[in-house]
């Protein structure tokens, strides 16, 4: 691999992929990052990794190799994939009833919610009626338990899709508690399965001995620039509702108690869905892992046939009715569609989160993708910044394969 150097781009790229090192190196040209990282695998080997800029601007401190950083709900990917192997061991099946494996489940309209349903978004289990979600609450996973398990649904489940922002984890945690032989959470499980084997860096839930100066500060726009894009003014106002669907899935626990480094209590927190904080390269190494078959975590062919099979829509239709858009979910990830088109081929999953981050694995072209930054953008899941990265790490994959052949 050619290695790079510069005052603000630093890193490596395998021959052939230099033009990705240039569209990554463009967005700061142009002002549109202040850190990030950016890594791929292709066909299980690292093509990519490039990280530069600024993890602290106010300390001139540089992003380095190994920094970290918050990547909201990019941790939902990631989760789903230790689900994928639950199911791999035989401990999961997805059209099975939850209340089978959490009898508890089955109150207020639950019963018939199947595993699928619920990791598709499809349950109406978009918030918590529970006067609040504290730390205390959701450090105590048997409490936080037997709240979720008296939820009721916001419409019928299977019916449509609404994104549960903060839930999904919550329950797929639970969910994972019941399921594993050693009952263990869904955090404990990724770190012992998938991320310490792979030596892939990434936590959902920080480890206590990680020093604080690793982790990117994060800087957001106004919340009034969101207005500035006439795509997301029925998105802003949706939000300020805290009676719409959108407002109800982002009000418990508050978006404000989920990235809150100062506070102790997050540090460790396991949140599945939004809590998940590591580097670019943890992301595509684990992604490219599931991209190239799974073989060595033990995923079975089945489950990776899961993973890759379209979208199971619901009745009502792909409108999601939280976000406002057609969205399609499959067994906790993402398939690319619509506004989040974020891989070219159909049998892709993954994830963005909050701000730009990105984690994909594309199985068709053997591609796992890993993009994490601290200049937090507000769009709808495709940022701008990974069109032109993404086009030319195609292109050369692309001129690779006719090489090869």
């Amino acid at each position: 691999m050619s290695k790079i150097s510069s005052e603000l781009i630093h890193g490596e790229v395998a021959p052939g992929f230099e033009a990705v090192r240039e569209a990554y190196a463009h967005n700061y040209s142009i002002g549109a990052e202040i850190g990030s990282a950016l890594a791929v695998y292709h066909r299980g080997k690292r093509v990519v990794h490039l990280w530069g800029g600024l993890r602290d601007r106010e300390k001139n401190a540089p992003w380095q190799e190994d920094t970290l950083a918050l990547v909201f709900s990019t941790t939902k990917g990631l989760s789903a994939l230790a689900l994928a192997l639950a199911h791999s061991r035989g401990w999961l099946d997805y059209d099975r009833r939850v209340c089978e494996y959490w009898p508890e489940f089955a109150q207020n309209g639950k019963e018939r919610v199947t595993v699928r349903q619920l990791l598709s978004h499809q349950a109406g289990l978009i918030t918590v009626d529970y006067p609040r979600l504290d730390y205390a609450v959701l450090h105590d996973l048997d409490a936080l338990a037997a709240i979720l398990a008296r939820q009721k649904p916001a419409w019928e489940p299977g019916t449509r899709n609404g994104y549960h922002a903060f839930t999904l984890g919550f329950y797929e945690n639970e969910l994972f508690r019941r399921v594993d032989p050693e009952g263990r959470s869904l955090g404990r499980f990724f770190q012992e399965a998938i991320a310490r084997p792979l030596g892939a860096e990434f936590y959902i839930g920080l480890p206590p001995e990680i020093p604080l100066d690793r982790i990117a500060k994060q800087y957001f726009a106004p919340v009034w620039t969101m207005f500035t894009n006439l795509k997301m003014i029925p998105f802003g106002m949706n939000m300020m509702n805290k009676r719409s669907y959108l407002g109800r899935a982002f009000s418990n626990p508050t978006s404000a108690l989920t990235a809150d480094f100062t506070h102790l209590q997050f540090r460790n927190l396991e949140m599945p869905a939004t809590s998940g904080i590591g580097t670019a390269d943890g992301i595509a190494r684990i992604y490219g892992a599931f991209a190239a078959g799974g073989a060595e975590l033990g995923l079975r062919p089945e489950t990776l046939a899961e993973l890759k099979a379209p979208a199971r829509i619901p009745t009502g239709g792909s409108l999601d009715l939280v976000m406002g858009i057609p969205l399609q979910f499959s067994l906790g990830l993402g398939k690319p569609f619509n506004a989040s088109s974020f891989c070219p081929n159909p049998a892709g999953f993954g994830w963005p989160g909050m701000g730009g981050s990105l984690g994909f694995a594309d199985p068709v072209d053997q591609i796992g993708f890993g993009y994490n930054m601290n200049k937090m953008n507000y769009n709808f899941g495709n940022d701008p910044r990974l069109r032109p990265i993404r086009d030319a790490i195609y292109r050369s994959i692309r001129a690779f394969d006719n090489q090869a052949t």
